[in-house]
């Protein structure tokens, strides 16, 4: 697709992402949001500024949970960006939010930024644009800073369940291939997450699905290991990685 056809796509689509493709509501919902906070405390562990004062954005931050969870844990320079007007509506209830292109915006902000965080973001960019979106985010952070990403997993059996969930998504990437991109976009201390059951503190149901899931996840390393030899370092349909800039100096 061209870049005028792409561009006439996302208009049509994103008027009217939340409520078309997201089934979001006129109000935030605090409670859905708490909940799925809790999951989020487990995927992003470790991950996060010790400093409650640090510069988080949220890329594409659709209905504006990840902000409604980040300022309950007391942080305070939050500030988010996305492009469907329905979605930045409900974000705006609960932080500072622009209605922008997040490439442009990027642009505008060099070394801003202690945490980027893009939830579902990278898949939704031609090969060209993901480039030039990593790149962006690296000029975006501040030395020491990081980036955090989760993306549909092309190593998942039900990858492509999730890659054609969403008529906007333009690509699927596997914990591989990402890692090279970013580590061609200078990016450094790369680390890969399963998004699957949280395993403790979320409800019993979650830690009997993480039991079961690690029986199946087992099995689906014997096959990986019968065929090539070699096993994955996920194999959830959706993941999540960090990658950091280095400090100054170094």
């Amino acid at each position: 697709m061209d870049a005028e056809r792409l561009a006439r796509f996302r208009e049509v689509i994103y008027s009217s992402y939340g409520r078309h493709w997201q089934d979001a509501g006129e109000h935030f919902d605090p409670a859905a949001a708490a909940r799925w906070g809790r999951a989020y405390g487990w995927y992003l562990r470790g991950w996060l500024p010790a400093r409650r004062d640090a510069a988080i954005a949220d890329l594409a931050c659709g209905q504006g949970r990840l902000l409604y969870w980040l300022k309950s844990l007391g942080y305070t320079s939050l500030y988010g960006v996305d492009i469907a007007p329905d979605q930045v509506a409900l974000a705006r209830q609960v932080a500072n939010v622009d209605q922008e292109d997040l490439l442009s915006w990027l642009a505008e902000r060099p070394e801003r930024f202690d945490l980027l965080i893009g939830l579902d973001i990278i898949e939704h960019f031609a090969r060209d644009e993901a480039l030039r979106f990593l790149e962006l985010a690296y000029a975006a952070l501040k030395p020491g800073g990081r980036l955090v990403l989760q993306t549909p997993n092309a190593d998942s059996p039900f990858g492509l369940q999730v890659r054609y969930g969403d008529i906007t998504h333009e690509w699927a990437y596997n914990v591989n291939q990402l890692a090279r991109l970013l580590r061609r976009a200078g990016f450094v201390a790369i680390e890969a997450r399963e998004q699957g059951p949280v395993p403790w503190g979320y409800s019993l149901a979650s830690t009997a699905r993480f039991l079961v899931w690690r029986l199946i996840r087992a099995g689906l390393q014997l096959w990986n290991l019968a065929e090539t030899g070699a096993t994955l370092p996920v194999l959830t349909r959706v993941f999540l990685i960090k990658a950091d800039k280095g400090a100054a100096g170094d």
